[in-house]
């Protein structure tokens, strides 16, 4: 019975090979390692998402800017703009990402967001979840 091989990303058969840079950045001036390409992903995902547009000198547009909504009076409309910018900004800038699901649950009484991502990569049997709240 013949069956489909495992894809793993490349960089991932090499042990003890860093990836990327774990987020948040815990003690002081140095830096963690993740050495998976889901874990890479999933931080450049969260440094994606809580960058501001004007803190990126030089590349103003790479980020979405999502405080920006946090200033404006929270509503179901809202929430769908939200969506939608967040979809257009991921199919963009990580294209090898599928969105599973994204669920925006805004905190009327609070004016914050919570913002669930389930996604996937694309031609891998890989999948995460990110929960961010912006207050």
């Amino acid at each position: 019975m013949a069956t489909a091989p495992i894809q793993i990303f490349p960089i991932d058969t090499q042990p003890g090979t860093g990836v990327g840079v774990n987020i948040p950045f815990n003690n002081g001036s140095v830096f963690f390692s993740n050495y998976t390409t889901k874990d890479a992903i999933r931080n450049n995902l969260l440094n994606f998402f809580l960058t501001n547009s004007s803190e990126r000198y030089m590349n103003n547009n790479l980020f979405p800017d999502l405080r920006q909504f946090l200033f404006s009076q929270i509503s179901s409309i809202n929430t769908e703009d939200i969506k939608s910018y967040i979809q257009s900004y991921i199919q963009s800038y990580f294209p090898n990402l599928s969105i599973d699901t994204l669920d925006i649950k805004p905190s009327y009484s609070n004016n914050e967001i919570d913002i669930v991502l389930r996604y996937s990569i694309k031609n891998f049997n890989i999948s995460d979840i990110i929960q961010i709240n912006f207050a």
